[in-house]
């Protein structure tokens, strides 16, 4: 029908959001969800991530040209413009609701305008990256102050993040795309409303896909082996289970491991020995 995906917004980031939502909800939350904080661990990491992220992101947008042309050009400049309207409306956004604009914000802000220019990096021109992006930030922002009010847990917001902002990326391709800067099709703004129509059905199709396949693996592999570790194996967690070992040796997390009780373990000296 002629769906515009240029670099795989549609199926790659909401086939994506539409799996975690899935799997988040057949396996259910974390223990701790809605009784304490779980938070991000490492602030500097998260932001490196989101750098090298985005620097990949030039190759996984402009390498989707299969050239080194006016097209990949093209998809270069709308994969750095749209992350940077998503992460300057994302950041008033923060400003407006508690006064204060979060790193963790800006490192989301970052991946949900990478993800929205994904299906038009190709198709629109630079100023509609633009608008693309800053369009982008504000239905991920909203889905994501709505998710943890739900028992939905979402812990790294994929449905937020790729899901939404795959979405709307998606649509907002059938609005904004251009035949002059791409020789392909034109979109509601340039006279072509039909193309909005075919862009709705193609997230469709892919939502539809990625739900029902990821739930019937997921039933599948639950006949064979358990899909979550026990409360026990949770509390201690699954560094300790699945490695043998910690990420982390210090905070109230660090568990001593022995492979043996040692002989001295519980001994208590007594009288001159003390």
């Amino acid at each position: 029908m002629g769906a515009l995906d240029f670099a795989g917004g549609t199926v790659v980031h909401i086939s994506a959001g539409v799996a975690a939502l899935v799997a988040a909800l057949a396996l259910g939350p974390r223990k701790d969800y809605g009784r304490q904080a779980l938070l991000p661990h490492n602030v500097p990491m998260t932001l490196l991530g989101a750098a090298l992220l985005w620097f990949g992101w030039f190759g996984f947008n402009g390498g989707s040209a299969l050239a080194a042309n006016g097209i990949g050009a093209l998809a270069f400049v709308n994969t750095l413009l749209a992350p940077a309207a998503t992460l300057l409306v994302w950041t008033l956004l923060d400003l407006f609701r508690m006064g204060k604009a979060t790193a963790i914000g800006a490192a989301t802000a970052i991946v949900v305008g990478l993800v929205a220019i994904t299906p038009a990096a190709g198709f629109v021109s630079p100023l509609s990256a633009l608008l693309l992006g800053g369009l982008a930030a504000f239905p991920s922002y909203f889905v994501l102050l709505i998710r943890p009010r739900t028992r939905v847990d979402d812990s790294l917001d994929v449905f937020a993040g790729h899901g939404i902002g795959g979405t709307t990326g998606a649509l907002l391709t059938g609005i904004f795309a251009q035949k002059v800067w791409n020789d392909v099709a034109d979109g509601l703004l340039f006279g072509n409303p039909a193309q909005l129509g075919i862009q709705a059905l193609a997230v469709l199709a892919a939502a539809v896909y990625s739900g029902l396949g990821t739930f019937l693996l997921l039933k599948l592999t639950g006949l064979l082996l358990p899909l979550r570790p026990s409360p026990k194996e949770e509390g201690l967690g699954l560094d300790v289970i699945q490695h043998g070992e910690e990420a982390y040796m210090s905070g109230e997390g660090a568990v001593l491991l022995l492979e043996k009780t040692p002989p001295w373990y519980g001994y208590e000296p007594k009288g001159s020995e003390a």
